[in-house]
């Protein structure tokens, strides 16, 4: 039944490919449309690049949300063909009304609307492959260009993983179609997998900063925390202020020993682009780079990075993700100085601060992995952006196995209070009106009891 899902899946993406084609052989300039995250902008980086290498042209917008008036907008431009990448399957109703042909290559948990003949919609939930774990927006958008060109375009599946990792897919390793599209990375020699220890920027930070910046897995008393990363150091003999590639052999043993100690997962596969430049040579690597630049509102940098820009570029990039990982840092002192305020059955956390609003959703994911937040409770992070209130939320897998679904539970709460909201069952977000936030949270912890009980 796996395999059977999976061939109607690729079927669809084939179509989606035929269209592009299409507008691609008629020199038709492609209208590209992404999320902000790493995952989407590793969407759009893979259909550009595809497009690029076909001899096509494209326009593409990184956006924060896909709302109905952009729609709205979009159906203004004089384009033929417009891609939605990474988003687009829950405004499918505005979708169908444009014109021009469209494709959506999407991983979210879509509207209950069928697709009009020039909209071709490739979305794993379509086929009952679960989007929030088996595939991401940038590997919907893979497959729609797999199939693109003489030989088809496996050397580009490492975008696909990339948007994986940014959507924190890789947790127990690759599985279905994300396993698929690893095999042709493997395939396509253009990608390696070898065990080592998952600890971040290990050519680039002193020892304990890399412990601190490291957030998947997330390492209790070190992740977030720089005074915890150098006792702990400190504690095994080993310099704080050297680099991890400084280490000598023994020390490396030492140092993974312990760290398995405290999450046997630090210890793992590690994917990696053996003939790209250091920086951007190991996939969760380049994820983070991506991440910092959609958090930080540089979208172009990171699609830029992504179309081969580098020097210059990662430079910026670099000083982007030091200034985040800063952020990150003083998030999880806040968590631990704060707390979360508990609901009966949710959890949530409100800020008006302007660092903390960009980095939200991300410390709650990574407080509950750590134990600084009960994982029993699903949470929600809230943010006041003017008169509105943008809300993300988080749960683990064994919630969503009791019947928590946070994409449902935001959709149906925010439509409630005039909003708009959607994702996965894992995670999802909304936006809803700021006078209406304290009504929203006890109808969201109403919804969250009605699921799992």
């Amino acid at each position: 039944m796996t395999l059977k899902k999976q061939h109607s899946l690729l079927n669809r993406a084939n179509e989606a490919c035929d269209m592009l084609k299409k507008h691609i052989t008629e020199e038709n300039i492609i209208r590209i449309i992404s999320h902000n995250d790493a995952d989407g902008i590793s969407a759009a980086a893979v259909i550009a690049n595809a497009i690029k290498e076909e001899g096509g042209q494209f326009h593409t917008s990184i956006v924060t949300r896909l709302k109905p008036e952009f729609v709205k907008e979009l159906a203004k431009e004089s384009y033929n063909l417009f891609i939605f990448s990474d988003m687009g399957s829950a405004c499918l109703k505005y979708i169908n009304r444009l014109k021009a042909d469209a494709i959506i290559a999407d991983h979210h948990q879509p509207a209950k609307i069928e697709a009009n003949s020039n909209v071709v919609h490739v979305n794993p939930h379509l086929f009952g492959i679960d989007g929030s774990k088996e595939l991401s927006g940038a590997g919907s958008s893979y497959l729609t260009v797999r199939e693109l060109g003489e030989n088809g375009k496996k050397h580009l599946a490492y975008f696909a993983l990339i948007g994986a990792f940014g959507d924190m897919q890789s947790q127990n390793g690759f599985s279905s179609v994300n396993k698929l599209i690893l095999d042709d990375g493997l395939e396509s020699k253009v990608l390696e997998i070898h065990e080592d220890l998952k600890i971040v920027s290990k050519n680039e930070e002193p020892l304990y900063k890399s412990l601190a910046y490291t957030l998947s897995p997330g390492l209790s008393g070190l992740t977030g925390d720089l005074e915890g990363s150098k006792a702990f150091l400190e504690k095994i003999s080993l310099s704080s202020t050297m680099k991890y590639t400084d280490l000598e052999e023994n020390q490396r043993d030492i140092l993974k020993n312990e760290l398995i100690k405290i999450n046997p997962a630090i210890f793992a596969n590690v994917y990696s682009l053996p003939k790209e430049i250091p920086l951007l040579r190991d996939l969760e690597e380049y994820a983070y780079i991506l991440d910092s630049c959609g958090k930080n509102k540089k979208f172009g940098l990171g699609l830029g990075i992504c179309l081969g820009e580098r020097q210059k570029a990662l430079e910026t990039a670099m000083d982007l993700q030091r200034k985040y990982r800063d952020q990150l840092i003083k998030g999880m002192e806040w968590i631990k100085r704060e707390g979360s305020v508990n609901l009966d059955y949710v959890q949530y956390l409100y800020s008006e601060d302007k660092d903390l609003k960009r980095i939200m959703g991300t410390i709650a994911s990574v407080g509950i992995s750590i134990g600084l937040l009960p994982s029993e409770k699903p949470i929600l992070t809230l943010a006041k952006m003017h008169n509105d209130i943008k809300i993300s939320g988080r749960t683990t897998r064994e919630m969503v196995e009791k019947g928590v679904n946070l994409g449902k539970a935001l959709d149906d709460a925010s439509r409630s209070f005039g909003g708009q909201g959607g994702g996965h069952d894992i995670a999802a977000g909304a936006l809803i009106p700021y006078n209406q936030m304290d009504n929203f949270l006890n109808l969201f912890n109403d919804i969250i009891e009605h699921q799992i009980t």
